[in-house]
């Protein structure tokens, strides 16, 4: 074995073995370091074309890193703020449904206990709310930290692409290009397409709710926009919701109207109409493979699997297609 190769290995364990000890020690911080990994991943390119016209590097970063931060506070902030507004509205509106449904199915009408579900809600309300308010402080720290580690990736972008290539023998380097471009590919299509269709989400969703008579259309458009991010049952979950809290009220009718338009209107047209025209090969990723990526991230890892999951089924898609296309041994 020669040098240079056992100095590629020696280097490789070594990077394994500290990246290791770097989890366990900053576990807590994982999920925001990955986040920020991913969307750094995703917002390179526009970086670089800030800096092909003249911006600099630093200057380049600095606004990418601005841009990001300004868009996930209005994407999360007026949702926060509304819920916190009329956090005691809703928790009143809980309390006035009645402790039982009557529902009447062939002649028999059946008495529906939700109570306890009510109360279950009402509980789970009031602890998210105490939960958001004492830990204020580390949500803060954790934002300044996602700033700080996007801002650093994206100013020294390469630094690890080189180390990849430096401790990987030159033959396996096509490897790590097709892996590059699928990761790269997934996280457009998780980032970039699914955000376009919760912005063209938002004003159909405010339109639809808005005319049925909702008083909270604005929250509820957001919410739906935020819920695209939500594989094959999106906005639906919304809508069903919403039409099992009108049907309680006595109001079926706006009942039957949200549970028809929120699946078909609100959650399916701005897929069609934006999916199609962003969904290149370069970002395909089949729905099946981003629904069980995503059931299974988030059941297992919590909110980081919403990224993880589909982001680990992409490449191990891509691990088996590379060994696929593997040309046999007695191709010569």
């Amino acid at each position: 074995m020669s040098s240079l190769r056992r100095r590629r290995y020696v280097l490789a364990g070594l990077l394994v073995a500290v990246g290791l000890l770097a989890v366990a020690i900053l576990w807590e911080v994982v999920a925001i370091v990955f986040f920020a990994i991913t969307v750094a991943y995703v917002l390179y390119p526009l970086r670089e074309r800030l800096v092909d016209r003249g911006v600099p590097q630093r200057a380049a970063s600095a606004l990418v890193t601005t841009g990001a931060f300004v868009a996930v506070m209005a994407l999360f902030a007026p949702v926060a703020w509304m819920l916190f507004q009329r956090r005691n509205a809703i928790i009143e509106l809980l309390n006035n449904l009645p402790d039982e449904l009557p529902i009447e199915v062939a002649g028999f009408v059946y008495l529906v206990d939700i109570s306890s579900v009510v109360d279950a809600t009402s509980a789970a309300l009031r602890q998210l709310a105490f939960t958001l308010a004492a830990n204020s402080i580390f949500i803060v720290l954790e934002l300044v930290l996602f700033t700080i580690v996007l801002y650093g990736l994206l100013l020294r972008p390469n630094a690890v692409g080189r180390a990849a290539f430096e401790i990987t023998p030159p033959g396996y380097h096509d490897i790590i290009r097709a892996l590059h471009r699928r990761i790269a590919g997934t996280l457009y299509a998780l980032y970039v397409i699914q955000a376009a269709t919760a912005v063209i989400t938002f004003p159909v969703a405010f339109i639809i709710f808005f005319a049925l008579g909702y008083e909270d259309a604005f929250v509820l458009a957001v919410i739906s926009a935020i819920f695209q991010f939500i594989p094959i049952l999106g906005p639906g979950i919304l809508a069903v919701g919403l039409a099992a809290h009108d049907f309680i009220l006595g109001m079926p009718q706006r009942a039957l109207g949200v549970l028809v338009l929120g699946p078909i209107v609100i959650g399916l047209l701005p897929d069609l109409v934006v999916r199609p025209q962003l969904a290149t090969r370069r970002a395909h990723l089949p729905v099946s493979l981003y629904f069980v990526g995503f059931t299974g991230g988030v059941l297992t890892v919590g909110a980081i699997g919403v990224i993880a999951g589909p982001l680990v089924v992409a490449v191990l898609s891509e691990v088996v297609k590379l060994l696929s296309n593997r040309p046999s041994p007695d191709a010569d």
